[in-house]
């Protein structure tokens, strides 16, 4: 039986850790902008150099979260900041686009250390506090915002290199504080006394052959690897939007980074008390309205009217696109909250594996998307492109879950009767 002081030790040091690695992993929205400067990147060649680290930081989740589950949150969080202060570190000194790509691939090892976290936090807590838990660990996701307000003025007054430095020292000093303080979860301490062995990797990853799985994995492909996408593309698109300066663009971004990381733990209390499902809805449903006005680009009207023509323009200012960025960034930290409560409940022994293919799908969004943006940009030619895109991925996201929620409740097919058919359509009974 834990103890309340243990619980909070656990989730307090999972938590800070985990900024500390948010930041890092999202270091590209600042830095990346300057590489693209002195390199003559492209958008497509900026959307990968920024998505790299998050491909990384996304593939990496499965087997950290098994690892996790085999050798304890402790020992595999450590290491894996270790891994990526390094290669943070090593940033500063390549030169090359093809030699950023590189070292940007071991700086996203810091991403994956969601998976690590979510795995040994939850080993801490009972069913019905899990929720609050995992909401308030997922607050790191503020680590996002701490890199777009205060890395550009960093690399104002240093440069990119020394920032990049800065981030490295702070890394690494994160990662020998978590391994001093922390310890090992419950379950691996009973395992150790019981002299078990670790469950081989394939029995780890049975659960992944339901479907439910892969159905809380594309919300969370929005509602996480969307809310990365925008925090790495945002400083980006003030610029080129608006004309802001880099600083001004990244304290914007930050304005949306901010709600969408501190909410989660609203968002995982809201998850406990009113059911995931609910929480969901109200996500899908708030971001397709603000996506639908945030994809609508600047256009001209001429109206032929009694005496004469009459042109206007519809677009939205910057100071109302801000304002929705932050209502999105919102509903996408309840979101992140209310898709990881499921987890533990459906698969405690597995929270790991399943927790880890959540985590990677969601996090290749956060890969995918930036690369699209700029695809998007180079030949499209318009800036809201990529909100474009993002309104359609949650369209289909809430028509699924909609969907699966009336054939779970047989308001549709009345035929399909009987827990059998439930697993096979990925419509687990949950709240």
């Amino acid at each position: 039986m834990t103890t309340k002081t243990e619980q909070t030790r656990a989730l307090s040091l999972s938590t800070f850790s985990f900024t500390v690695c948010f930041a890092v992993w999202t270091i590209f929205s600042i830095l990346g902008l300057q590489i693209k400067e002195n390199l003559g990147l492209s958008d497509t060649q900026f959307g990968l150099l920024v998505a790299t680290p998050v491909l990384t930081g996304s593939l990496s989740r499965l087997l950290l979260g098994i690892w996790t589950d085999q050798y304890g949150g402790r020992l595999v969080f450590t290491l894996t900041m270790l891994c990526s202060a390094v290669a943070t570190y090593l940033l500063s000194s390549v030169t090359t686009y093809h030699m950023f790509l590189f070292a940007a691939l071991g700086v996203g090892l810091a991403g994956g250390s969601f998976a690590v976290g979510i795995a040994y936090v939850s080993q801490w807590y009972e069913k019905e506090k899990q929720g609050t838990a995992l909401g308030i660990f997922g607050v790191g996701n503020i680590g996002a915002a701490i890199t777009n307000f205060g890395a550009p003025f960093l690399l104002v007054a240093y440069g990119w290199e020394n920032t990049a430095q800065i981030y490295a020292a702070v890394l690494f000093c994160t990662a020998i504080l978590f391994f001093l303080f922390s310890k090992d979860d419950p379950k691996l301490v009973a395992r150790k006394e019981k002299n078990e062995k670790p469950r081989p990797i394939l029995e780890q990853l049975e659960p992944l052959k339901n479907i439910q799985v892969w159905r809380f994995s594309l919300y969370y492909f929005f509602v996480f690897g969307g809310f990365v996408a925008l925090a790495l593309w945002l400083p980006r698109y003030y610029v080129g939007m608006y004309g802001l300066d880099i600083r001004l663009a990244g304290s914007l971004a930050a304005a949306y980074a901010l709600p969408g990381s501190v909410f989660r733990a609203l968002g995982g209390w809201m998850s406990d008390k009113f059911g995931a499902r609910h929480v969901m809805y109200w996500t899908f449903t708030a971001s397709v309205i603000c996506l639908f006005f945030m994809s609508y680009p600047a256009t001209d009207y001429r109206i032929h009217g009694i005496e004469g023509p009459i042109d206007f323009t519809i677009a939205i200012g910057l100071v109302p696109f801000v304002v929705l960025t932050m209502i999105l960034g919102f509903f996408m930290s309840l979101g992140k909250a209310a898709v990881y409560k499921h987890i533990p409940v459906y698969y405690p022994d597995h929270v790991g594996a399943v927790g880890g293919v959540v985590g990677l799908i969601g996090g290749l969004g956060g890969f995918c998307l930036p690369i699209a943006f700029g695809v998007m940009n180079d030949m499209i030619g318009v800036w809201t492109s990529c909100f474009m895109l993002l309104f359609a991925i949650t369209a289909i996201a809430l028509t699924w879950m909609h969907f699966a929620i009336l054939i779970m409740e047989h308001r549709i097919h009345p035929e399909l009767r009987g827990p059998k058919f439930l697993p096979e359509l990925g419509i687990l009974k949950h709240k």
